[in-house]
């Protein structure tokens, strides 16, 4: 949308062709259907740096429509934003029905056509045979045989992560068959599975103000305070959807979490309020004495784990019994199966690989006419924003470059 939106504020006679019956599905349901635009709490050298190794093939495309420029870009098509927790921006109405609404008005603004409805089933390529011809597009045929020409394509299909609202990766595909690279393709920001049962009976259950560390092979290897919530095979969850994309690339090694439900308090803090705890309710049985301490949901799991009979007197819990409930309080660990499907994924990690795209103009090395925008790329970072905003950046650069070099032609005629 905003790609094609900025080649037709440019003056570009511009088509969207869209598969779905409406715009915007995947948009709708983005920052839990508030729609979390960008994150504005890093300097743009840090903001990329979430991107890892692959970050750098943005520094010139944020240069010219980075956070700033987005932030005024919905401003600007009357969408009014805020900033809420670490640097969260979001539309002041916490809809993002909303910023659908502005970026469909700014598309018949710039009098794009819509074609929705309209799956693509082949790109076709100009004959190679002919001396001295440009390796460019010809067209585009649709699912009903209708063909679509142009001068210059942008493909945005998005990668595979939520399919119901339409991203297939049907792009990589054709990208694919156009001789371009597509990398290793693997789920991000995902739930995880892991191989304890017991969690089926934690399902549901919202864990605030924890910290969840990984460890491999014994080794702590990353580490994150927040918000996590448990599901029937595994974990969800701010906190570990942020870290499954490393503890993806680690599996399947031996990988393990470790929940400190309460990171405030050191061991020895912990054990003195445990114990004060014990001595007010002393004549409380063990599987009642820790409420003030958990949630309610979670007490009969320690039970059970601690193996410290839950009938026994608190006041009689031995040092070596309380030592066995501190550790499940402070290291309460699941060994990783795996991620979930792409199917629950947020995003998709790799796609068409970086070094055959130009950063400057998001065109093509390989195909003349030819330009890309969004998850398509093989780039992906955290949540909070961070990859609308390579929506938002490669999406306006590339309809910019297109239409600039498209203008142009027209001129030189």
């Amino acid at each position: 949308m905003i790609s094609a939106g900025r080649a037709g504020e440019l003056g570009a006679s511009v088509v969207l062709i869209e598969k779905n019956k409406n715009l915007g599905r995947k948009l709708l349901i983005a920052g839990k259907g508030r729609c979390n635009i960008t994150n504005k709490e890093n300097n743009p050298r840090e903001f990329i740096s979430e991107f890892g190794k692959n970050g750098k093939f943005l520094f010139s495309a944020f240069s010219r429509f980075g956070v700033e420029e987005t932030i005024n870009f919905f401003e600007k098509i009357n969408l009014k934003t805020k900033i809420e927790r670490g640097g969260r921006v979001f539309p002041v109405s916490d809809k993002s029905q909303d910023v659908l609404e502005a970026l469909i008005g700014y598309l018949k603004k710039s009098n794009v056509k819509i074609k929705l409805n309209s799956e693509v089933k082949k790109i076709i390529k100009n004959p190679s045979t002919t001396l001295g011809a440009s390796n460019k597009i010809e067209k585009i045929i649709l699912a009903n045989n209708e063909e679509i020409t142009a001068s210059k394509f942008i493909i945005s299909t998005g990668g595979k992560s939520y399919p119901e609202t339409g991203s297939t990766g049907d792009g990589y595909e054709w990208v694919k068959k156009l001789g371009h690279t597509v990398t290793s393709l693997s789920p991000s920001l995902v739930p995880i599975i892991v191989k304890e049962k017991i969690v089926k009976e934690l399902e549901g259950l919202s864990l605030k103000n924890v910290e969840i560390s990984v460890y491999k092979e014994n080794k702590k290897i990353d580490s994150r305070f927040g918000e996590a919530i448990f599901t029937a095979d595994g974990m969800s969850g701010p906190i570990i959807i942020d870290m499954s994309k490393k503890i993806g690339k680690e599996l399947p090694q031996n990988i393990k979490i470790k929940i400190d439900f309460k990171p405030a308090l050191d061991f020895l803090k912990l054990d003195r309020r445990v114990q004060e705890d014990f001595r007010k309710d002393s004549k409380k049985m063990f599987k009642n004495s820790l409420n003030d301490l958990l949630p309610q949901k979670l007490i009969p799991v320690i039970v059970k784990l601690s193996k410290i009979n839950p009938d026994k007197k608190s006041s009689s819990i031995t040092r070596e019994e309380r030592k066995k409930l501190l550790h499940l309080l402070k290291e309460f660990t699941l060994e990783v199966k795996s991620l979930a499907i792409h199917e629950k994924a947020i995003i998709t990690s790799g796609g068409i690989k970086l070094s055959e795209i130009d950063q400057k103009t998001m065109k093509s090395k390989l195909i003349d006419n030819l330009y890309f925008a969004g998850e398509i790329l093989d780039i992906d970072g955290p949540t909070g924003g961070y990859n609308l905003q390579v929506c938002w950046t490669t999406g306006y650069i590339a309809g910019e470059s297109a239409a600039f070099k498209m203008l142009s032609y027209k001129h030189v005629d």
